[in-house]
Protein backbone atom coordinates (compact mmCIF):
# COMPACT_ATOMS: atom_id res chain seq x y z
CA UNK A 1 0.00 0.00 0.00
CA UNK A 2 1.35 3.67 -0.82
CA UNK A 3 -0.40 6.56 -0.06
CA UNK A 4 0.83 9.57 -0.01
CA UNK A 5 0.13 13.50 2.06
CA UNK A 6 1.81 16.83 0.30
CA UNK A 7 2.25 19.69 1.66
CA UNK A 8 4.47 23.08 0.07
CA UNK A 9 7.53 21.75 2.31
CA UNK A 10 7.14 18.00 3.05
CA UNK A 11 5.64 14.60 1.73
CA UNK A 12 4.41 11.72 3.87
CA UNK A 13 4.18 8.41 2.46
CA UNK A 14 2.35 5.23 3.63
CA UNK A 15 5.55 2.68 3.19
CA UNK A 16 6.06 -0.29 5.35
CA UNK A 17 4.75 -0.50 8.58
CA UNK A 18 5.01 3.52 9.47
CA UNK A 19 4.53 6.40 7.82
CA UNK A 20 7.50 8.16 6.53
CA UNK A 21 8.09 12.19 5.18
CA UNK A 22 10.68 13.47 2.73
CA UNK A 23 11.23 16.49 0.72
CA UNK A 24 9.25 16.91 -2.38
CA UNK A 25 11.64 15.72 -5.14
CA UNK A 26 11.74 19.48 -6.69
CA UNK A 27 13.07 21.55 -3.68
CA UNK A 28 15.36 23.42 -5.12
CA UNK A 29 19.26 23.85 -3.54
CA UNK A 30 19.12 26.51 -0.69
CA UNK A 31 20.69 29.55 -2.32
CA UNK A 32 22.48 30.29 1.02
CA UNK A 33 24.77 26.95 1.69
CA UNK A 34 23.98 25.10 -2.15
CA UNK A 35 22.89 22.23 -0.38
CA UNK A 36 25.69 21.37 1.76
CA UNK A 37 23.47 22.54 4.71
CA UNK A 38 26.42 24.39 6.82
CA UNK A 39 27.65 27.96 5.91
CA UNK A 40 29.53 30.26 7.03
CA UNK A 41 28.53 33.23 9.70
CA UNK A 42 29.98 35.98 11.77
CA UNK A 43 29.30 35.29 15.77
CA UNK A 44 30.85 38.93 17.72
CA UNK A 45 33.37 39.31 14.70
CA UNK A 46 34.38 35.98 14.14
CA UNK A 47 33.61 33.57 11.10
CA UNK A 48 32.09 30.08 12.00
CA UNK A 49 30.90 27.21 10.30
CA UNK A 50 26.92 26.86 11.63
CA UNK A 51 23.91 25.04 10.53
CA UNK A 52 22.01 26.55 7.68
CA UNK A 53 18.71 27.38 8.43
CA UNK A 54 17.50 25.35 5.53
CA UNK A 55 17.84 22.58 7.42
CA UNK A 56 15.13 23.23 9.25
CA UNK A 57 12.53 21.17 7.61
CA UNK A 58 15.34 18.14 7.20
CA UNK A 59 15.40 17.99 11.05
CA UNK A 60 11.49 17.82 11.17
CA UNK A 61 11.32 15.09 8.73
CA UNK A 62 13.94 13.31 10.75
CA UNK A 63 11.92 13.83 14.09
CA UNK A 64 8.57 12.65 12.04
CA UNK A 65 10.16 9.93 11.03
CA UNK A 66 11.61 8.62 14.45
CA UNK A 67 7.96 8.98 15.77
CA UNK A 68 6.56 5.69 14.32
CA UNK A 69 3.20 6.77 13.24
CA UNK A 70 1.24 3.61 11.72
CA UNK A 71 1.45 3.80 7.95
CA UNK A 72 -2.09 3.53 8.07
CA UNK A 73 -2.43 7.27 8.91
CA UNK A 74 -0.18 8.71 6.87
CA UNK A 75 -2.69 11.08 5.46
CA UNK A 76 -3.81 12.28 9.06
CA UNK A 77 -3.99 15.68 9.35
CA UNK A 78 -6.25 18.63 11.13
CA UNK A 79 -7.21 19.28 7.55
CA UNK A 80 -7.80 15.32 6.25
CA UNK A 81 -10.18 15.10 9.24
CA UNK A 82 -13.97 14.70 8.27
CA UNK A 83 -15.32 17.70 10.23
CA UNK A 84 -19.37 17.56 8.54
CA UNK A 85 -19.92 14.38 10.20
CA UNK A 86 -22.01 15.00 12.58
CA UNK A 87 -21.67 15.77 16.21
CA UNK A 88 -17.76 15.21 14.70
CA UNK A 89 -16.77 19.34 14.98
CA UNK A 90 -16.04 18.94 19.10
CA UNK A 91 -13.45 16.23 19.00
CA UNK A 92 -11.99 17.91 15.99
CA UNK A 93 -11.70 21.42 18.60
CA UNK A 94 -10.51 19.95 21.27
CA UNK A 95 -7.60 17.97 19.94
CA UNK A 96 -6.80 21.32 17.72
CA UNK A 97 -7.01 23.83 20.37
CA UNK A 98 -4.68 21.74 22.31
CA UNK A 99 -2.21 21.66 19.63
CA UNK A 100 -2.81 25.62 19.49
CA UNK A 101 -2.00 26.20 23.08
CA UNK A 102 1.26 23.98 23.46
CA UNK A 103 4.12 25.59 24.73
CA UNK A 104 7.35 25.12 23.91
CA UNK A 105 9.68 24.02 26.65
CA UNK A 106 6.94 24.32 29.74
CA UNK A 107 5.17 21.71 31.12
CA UNK A 108 2.08 21.21 29.27
CA UNK A 109 -1.02 18.91 30.10
CA UNK A 110 -1.62 16.11 28.22
CA UNK A 111 -4.86 15.34 26.57
CA UNK A 112 -6.67 11.91 26.42
CA UNK A 113 -9.36 11.46 23.38
CA UNK A 114 -12.03 8.75 24.31
CA UNK A 115 -15.45 7.27 22.79
CA UNK A 116 -16.75 4.96 21.02
CA UNK A 117 -15.10 2.83 18.17
CA UNK A 118 -14.38 4.46 14.92
CA UNK A 119 -15.47 7.98 15.65
CA UNK A 120 -11.58 9.22 14.28
CA UNK A 121 -9.98 8.93 17.67
CA UNK A 122 -6.11 7.96 16.22
CA UNK A 123 -6.88 9.97 13.27
CA UNK A 124 -6.91 12.90 15.32
CA UNK A 125 -4.05 11.66 17.28
CA UNK A 126 -1.59 11.50 14.52
CA UNK A 127 -2.73 14.75 13.25
CA UNK A 128 -1.62 16.60 16.83
CA UNK A 129 1.78 14.58 16.42
CA UNK A 130 2.31 15.59 12.80
CA UNK A 131 1.38 19.17 14.07
CA UNK A 132 3.91 19.25 16.90
CA UNK A 133 6.76 17.89 15.04
CA UNK A 134 6.21 20.06 11.72
CA UNK A 135 4.85 23.32 13.57
CA UNK A 136 7.07 22.78 16.64
CA UNK A 137 9.90 20.98 16.12
CA UNK A 138 9.33 18.50 19.07
CA UNK A 139 10.31 15.22 19.51
CA UNK A 140 7.39 12.63 19.69
CA UNK A 141 6.40 9.06 19.71
CA UNK A 142 3.66 7.11 19.35
CA UNK A 143 2.80 3.25 20.02
CA UNK A 144 -0.19 1.66 20.15
CA UNK A 145 -0.50 -0.48 23.45
CA UNK A 146 -0.92 -4.44 22.98
CA UNK A 147 2.05 -3.86 20.32
CA UNK A 148 4.33 -2.05 23.13
CA UNK A 149 3.13 -5.14 25.06
CA UNK A 150 4.28 -7.31 22.67
CA UNK A 151 7.78 -5.40 22.45
CA UNK A 152 8.26 -6.05 25.67
CA UNK A 153 7.57 -9.72 25.28
CA UNK A 154 10.10 -10.02 22.28
CA UNK A 155 12.58 -7.83 24.58
CA UNK A 156 12.24 -10.48 27.36
CA UNK A 157 12.82 -13.53 24.80
CA UNK A 158 15.84 -12.10 23.95
CA UNK A 159 17.15 -11.08 27.35
CA UNK A 160 16.36 -7.69 27.59
CA UNK A 161 14.72 -6.14 30.98
CA UNK A 162 11.56 -4.33 30.34
CA UNK A 163 13.60 -0.79 30.93
CA UNK A 164 15.00 -1.32 27.72
CA UNK A 165 11.29 -0.94 25.90
CA UNK A 166 10.24 1.77 28.32
CA UNK A 167 13.08 3.97 29.39
CA UNK A 168 12.98 5.86 25.65
CA UNK A 169 8.95 5.97 25.87
CA UNK A 170 9.29 7.08 29.61
CA UNK A 171 11.90 10.31 28.25
CA UNK A 172 10.28 11.48 24.75
CA UNK A 173 8.91 14.82 24.97
CA UNK A 174 5.10 13.90 24.20
CA UNK A 175 4.45 10.52 24.06
CA UNK A 176 0.94 9.12 22.29
CA UNK A 177 -0.65 5.59 23.38
CA UNK A 178 -3.15 4.61 20.88
CA UNK A 179 -5.69 2.40 22.37
CA UNK A 180 -5.11 2.93 26.64
CA UNK A 181 -6.74 0.39 28.26
CA UNK A 182 -6.46 -2.27 25.76
CA UNK A 183 -5.93 -5.77 26.26
CA UNK A 184 -6.11 -8.49 28.65
CA UNK A 185 -6.09 -6.66 31.98
CA UNK A 186 -3.50 -9.02 33.69
CA UNK A 187 -1.66 -7.61 36.26
CA UNK A 188 1.22 -7.62 34.52
CA UNK A 189 -0.29 -5.44 31.89
CA UNK A 190 -1.55 -3.30 34.47
CA UNK A 191 1.62 -3.11 36.29
CA UNK A 192 3.49 -1.70 32.49
CA UNK A 193 0.90 0.65 32.46
CA UNK A 194 1.56 1.97 35.75
CA UNK A 195 5.01 2.42 35.90
CA UNK A 196 4.81 3.83 32.54
CA UNK A 197 2.24 6.67 33.13
CA UNK A 198 3.95 6.96 37.06
CA UNK A 199 7.40 7.41 35.27
CA UNK A 200 5.83 10.50 32.85
CA UNK A 201 3.97 12.01 35.70
CA UNK A 202 7.24 12.04 37.92
CA UNK A 203 9.31 13.45 35.18
CA UNK A 204 6.42 16.24 34.74
CA UNK A 205 6.45 14.88 30.82
CA UNK A 206 3.27 15.48 28.53
CA UNK A 207 0.95 12.39 27.39
CA UNK A 208 -1.84 11.94 25.01
CA UNK A 209 -3.60 8.84 24.55
CA UNK A 210 -7.06 7.55 22.95
CA UNK A 211 -9.26 5.24 24.10
CA UNK A 212 -12.70 3.49 23.86
CA UNK A 213 -13.43 3.39 27.87
CA UNK A 214 -15.05 7.09 29.53
CA UNK A 215 -12.62 8.30 32.31
CA UNK A 216 -14.16 7.28 35.58
CA UNK A 217 -12.46 5.22 38.58
CA UNK A 218 -13.01 1.06 39.21
CA UNK A 219 -16.72 0.17 38.52
CA UNK A 220 -15.76 -3.83 39.48
CA UNK A 221 -17.37 -3.98 35.77
CA UNK A 222 -16.01 -7.33 34.33
CA UNK A 223 -14.58 -7.48 30.86
CA UNK A 224 -17.04 -7.14 28.08
CA UNK A 225 -20.05 -7.52 30.41
CA UNK A 226 -21.98 -4.82 32.58
CA UNK A 227 -23.00 -4.55 35.77
CA UNK A 228 -26.07 -2.95 36.81
CA UNK A 229 -25.90 -1.73 33.49
CA UNK A 230 -22.26 0.09 33.75
CA UNK A 231 -20.15 -0.69 31.54
CA UNK A 232 -16.30 -0.72 32.07
CA UNK A 233 -14.39 2.70 32.69
CA UNK A 234 -11.30 3.39 32.07
CA UNK A 235 -10.24 2.83 35.77
CA UNK A 236 -11.23 -0.42 35.90
CA UNK A 237 -8.54 -0.93 32.79
CA UNK A 238 -5.93 0.81 34.19
CA UNK A 239 -6.74 0.80 37.69
CA UNK A 240 -7.52 3.14 40.03
CA UNK A 241 -3.53 4.42 41.18
CA UNK A 242 -2.92 5.16 37.52
CA UNK A 243 -6.32 6.84 37.05
CA UNK A 244 -5.21 9.43 39.69
CA UNK A 245 -1.98 9.80 38.13
CA UNK A 246 -4.10 10.72 34.56
CA UNK A 247 -6.27 12.78 36.00
CA UNK A 248 -3.64 15.02 37.33
CA UNK A 249 -1.97 14.88 33.93
CA UNK A 250 -4.04 15.06 31.17
CA UNK A 251 -7.30 16.52 30.45
CA UNK A 252 -10.09 14.25 28.20
CA UNK A 253 -12.24 15.16 25.17
CA UNK A 254 -14.84 13.34 24.25
CA UNK A 255 -14.62 12.33 20.77
CA UNK A 256 -18.39 11.61 18.94
CA UNK A 257 -19.93 11.12 15.83
CA UNK A 258 -20.75 8.41 13.22
CA UNK A 259 -18.53 5.57 13.04
CA UNK A 260 -16.07 6.22 10.55
CA UNK A 261 -15.46 3.03 9.05
CA UNK A 262 -18.65 2.67 8.16
CA UNK A 263 -18.89 5.42 5.81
Amino acid sequence: MTASFKSAEFVVSAQGRFATASLPLDTPACELCRGRGERLVEVNGNMCVARCRCQKMPDRIALFNQAQIPARHAKASFESFDKDLPDAMTGFLGAYRWVKGFKIGQANRGLVLHGAVGRGKTHLLAAMLRELVFQHGVKVQFVEFTHLLAALKQGFEHGKGQGHTLDPLADIDVLAIDELGKGRNTDWELAVVDELISRRYNGMKTLLATTNYAPGVETGAQANLALDGVQQSLGDRVGDRTFSRLMEMVDFQWVQGEDFRGN
